[in-house]
């Protein structure tokens, strides 16, 4: 028994002696560990984060139940949002509801690849602002004023990673009467010549239950349309 259970581990030895030496093994710390959870909020793109990631479930259950129930939301045009790739939302800009509205009828699976573009100067500066940009939200900031081919570039980079959704808003900023305000230059430059497809989406009530202005939210409905997906990836660049 003695000599079975030597012939054995002289075996095994043998084995081992033959494989090639393993590469030494490197424990890299994340790159944002000694920052602060304002500074990695800050920060884009964002590293996943659990606890952020948690925060934001919970937000978005409670997010579709209040339009839902408080707004009577009401969806059509899902079946035209594509189930593959990256692909680009673009909207009317009334409210803040827009956004919470378009966020509420996309698929759960998507809840931390979707990214609406959010005015750097005004969601991106008080921290109470920038914790529901970040968390609630996943916002990506839009410089708005200066370096606009900058944020289209961080723009591109997103869409580059297949999967991700990137929502747009082409006034830039909430109508004050209601109106749809005049279309502002840039998404042309970032979606001409893309292949990505771009899905069109319209919300209508949104201004009436949460102007420009007003603190609190009014319980009227909200209703959200959403078009069939469009491809310009035919057109030049200008």
């Amino acid at each position: 028994m003695r000599a079975r259970c030597a012939h054995l581990v002289t075996k095994d030895s043998d084995f081992f002696a033959l494989q090639p030496p393993m590469d030494p093994w490197l424990y890299d710390t994340a790159e944002d560990l000694d920052q602060t959870l304002i500074e990695r909020l800050r920060r884009f793109p964002r590293k996943p984060d659990m606890l952020v990631y948690g925060a934001r479930s919970v937000a978005a259950l409670a997010m579709r139940a209040s339009m839902g129930i408080y707004h009577r939301l009401q969806v059509t045009g899902r079946e035209n949002l594509p189930r593959e790739g990256s692909f680009v939302l673009v909207a009317n800009h009334a409210s803040h509801l827009d956004t919470l509205a378009i966020l509420s009828a996309m698929p759960l699976k998507k809840l931390h690849r979707i990214f609406p573009a959010a005015a750097k100067d005004f969601f991106f500066v008080s921290v109470p602002r920038l914790a529901i940009a970040s968390i609630v939200v996943n916002a990506l900031p839009f410089d708005r004023k200066a370096n606009i081919r900058q944020s289209l570039s961080l723009c591109q980079g997103l869409l580059e990673n297949p999967g991700n959704v990137l929502l747009l808003f082409r006034e830039r900023t909430r109508t004050t009467s209601g109106e749809m305000n005049e279309f502002k230059p840039g998404i042309g430059l970032l979606l001409a010549g893309a292949p990505w497809p771009v899905v069109p989406c319209y919300v209508d009530g949104a201004y009436r239950a949460w102007p420009k202005g007003k603190r609190f939210p009014r319980p009227y409905r909200v209703r959200l349309a959403i078009g069939p997906p469009r491809d310009y990836s035919h057109l030049k660049r200008g």
